[in-house]
């Protein structure tokens, strides 16, 4: 659990770094077990740019605190960290405020497609020649409606050929996630890149 934090602090400060996750925003979190789904997931209403190793609360499958932990709470999105970790097999997920994705999903609220752009190789996808779209679904309160809306958009077997490890959320921001809090992290980082690019060259004017 203590390697856990350290590992969620370390990224949380990053993140925060470059202003995707401002004051208490955001969340990340990884998978501690599966059998049954466990997850650490950074404690609500933290600067995160300034976590601990102890910053951090262990939630089941449906994003619930499990055991007391002094007084910390996980933030209610974090129901949404355990179903996709649960649909896609991730180990880590992390959950960033960062205006090119909140742009992006307020353009195209169907969808952002993405074409003939390198930075796709690290998504999984050829870097010409391939339309991909990352997902979008609108924003709102209740995680359990906000999973069901999350597996609609990544689960059909027309889109599997498609898929991409990230989600946005309309006028909030996005998902990314991977095998390892790392993988996660350059997820996010590819997938900003390819939104702000997006935005400032294909955006409505």
């Amino acid at each position: 659990m203590f390697a856990a934090g350290e590992a969620l602090a370390v990224e949380s400060a990053r993140f925060a770094a470059m202003g995707w996750m401002r004051g208490t925003s955001g969340n990340l979190s990884v998978v501690l077990g599966r059998d049954p789904l466990r997850l650490a997931v950074t404690a609500s209403g933290l600067d995160k740019g300034e976590l601990t190793a102890a910053d951090v609360v262990v939630v089941d499958a449906d994003g619930e605190l499990v055991g007391k932990e002094q007084g910390k709470r996980p933030s209610a999105e974090a129901g949404l960290h355990a179903r996709i970790a649960a649909v896609t097999g991730a180990n880590a997920v992390v959950h960033l405020h960062a205006l090119s994705a909140v742009l992006a999903g307020l353009y195209w609220p169907d969808g952002v497609e993405l074409h003939d752009l390198e930075m796709l190789k690290g998504l999984g996808h050829d870097a010409h020649g391939e339309t991909v779209v990352i997902p979008v679904i609108q924003n709102g309160q209740d995680m359990r409606e906000q999973g069901d809306a999350f597996e609609e958009v990544y689960l059909p077997p027309t889109l599997r050929d498609n898929e991409v490890p990230v989600l946005i959320i309309a006028s909030h921001g996005m998902y990314a996630w991977g095998e390892t809090l790392t993988q996660a992290r350059w997820h996010a980082e590819l997938a900003e890149w390819l939104l702000r690019f997006t935005v400032e060259t294909s955006a409505p004017r």
